[in-house]
């Protein structure tokens, strides 16, 4: 059976700051947004959406569902997000054969995951 679903598309943060969200993400992802409005700011990273947007009230925000972004060097990455202004969440742990994970946590206190995973292969349709 082929599913519906065509995987993941867009990852969104809540941040109270967002022009100050917006160049930081910019640093930290090295990448310049594609769509940047007050009520959105959307980058492209490898082909996956990473969207801020402004945060109404102050949320609680959880742990419960994290986001992993695929790197090549996943202690370097680690350090550059730290070095930042980001905070450790979960160092750098090997979590079965080759594959490592981490978390940080931004300015805003979302949790940004971090992968490197040499089985993973994009299925692109």
């Amino acid at each position: 059976m082929k599913s519906k679903i065509l995987g993941l598309r867009t990852t969104i943060y809540k941040v109270s700051d967002i022009a100050n969200a917006k160049e930081w993400y910019t640093k930290a992802f090295e990448t310049k947004p594609y769509f940047d409005e007050s009520f959105y700011v959307g980058f492209n990273i490898g082909g996956y959406e990473l969207g801020l947007q402004p945060e109404e009230q102050l949320i609680l925000k959880s742990d419960g569902v994290v986001s992993y972004w695929g790197v090549d060097n996943i202690e370097t990455e680690f350090d550059r997000f730290i070095q930042l202004g980001a905070t450790s969440h979960e160092k750098p742990q090997n979590v079965g054969g080759e594959i490592i994970v981490a978390t940080i946590k931004d300015p805003w206190n979302n949790i940004i995951g971090l992968i490197y995973n040499p089985e993973f292969t994009l299925n692109i349709l």
